[in-house]
């Protein structure tokens, strides 16, 4: 495919509740753009008509359109177009659909661009007043099932702060498991209605958060989850007591170190240089 140099797609950050945080930049490129791909026509229309823009064409592009769309996109920035990709708010691709758009745009060698501006995840990490120099995107949980267990055993030892999406109706329900995996005391913060008129921070522990929420709020909420402490430092005579119980067991000295190393916490490597020590 021959790549037209004037091509383009912009990803365009769109306000996650206040419409007076659409950025000068980011209306000059929405009306600059040939086309808008997004989550909602009516929804977008309305940011549009905010911003005083008219006439441009929309396409949409939401989970169950992506793959379709990706390529109508792709053929249009192959024509020259400019095509300004958003999201329902916040940042397109970012729990939101345009991830699969990026790839084959990029895949297909043409320009991407970014405005920035609001983000629902990093606006609530910011106000959140647990750590913020490490910190990781979990997005929405899964639903129910293995999936949904195996994914909340992985929190439970995350050393870094957390970021959870979480619907209103499902919010008390997330909470209570995760005082089940993290332990009641873990420290969290449910951010709702965000830039909004009624913008809420509620902080306390997990178990607190769960009696708090046990009716369902207003609004999706974001959910930050303080991270797990460090693991305290394991002595080698732990090490060795665990040693010799798998050994009394039964155990050869290379699974000894395999469960040794499993219930510690501790290298392989460390545990069977002291399993032969022995």
């Amino acid at each position: 495919m021959s790549v037209h140099p004037s091509g383009r797609l912009v990803l365009v950050a769109t306000p996650i509740g206040n419409l007076g945080d659409l950025s000068p930049r980011a209306s000059e490129e929405l009306a600059a753009a040939d086309l808008v791909a997004c989550e909602d026509t009516r929804r977008t229309g309305r940011l549009l008509q905010h911003a005083g823009i008219s006439g441009r064409d929309l396409l949409r592009l939401d989970e169950h359109t992506e793959e379709r769309s990706a390529a109508v996109v792709v053929d249009r920035i192959a024509g020259g177009a400019t095509v300004a990709l958003v999201s329902d708010a916040g940042m397109p691709g970012i729990s939101a659909p345009g991830e699969r758009v990026v790839r084959r745009v990029v895949e297909a060698g043409h320009l991407v661009a970014v405005v920035p501006g609001p983000s629902a995840p990093v606006a609530a990490v910011s106000a959140s007043g647990l750590a913020t120099d490490r910190w990781c995107m979990e997005g929405f949980l899964p639903r129910r099932g293995s999936a949904r267990s195996d994914r909340l055993a992985e929190l439970a030892g995350e050393e870094r702060t957390m970021v959870l999406f979480e619907s209103p109706n499902r919010l008390a329900t997330t909470l209570r498991d995760l005082v089940g995996v993290l332990g009641p005391d873990r420290r969290a913060v449910v951010a709702r209605e965000m830039t909004k008129l009624h913008e809420e921070f509620v902080r306390g522990t997990v178990a607190e958060l769960a009696d708090r929420f046990d009716e369902p709020p207003k609004g999706e909420a974001v959910l930050v989850l303080e991270g797990a402490p460090p693991p305290a430092e394991v002595d080698d005579e732990r090490i060795r007591v665990v040693l010799d119980e798998a050994r009394a067991g039964g155990a050869s000295t290379r699974d000894a170190a395999d469960e040794a190393a499993h219930r510690l916490g501790v290298s392989r490597r460390r545990a069977y240089r002291l399993a032969l020590d022995r």
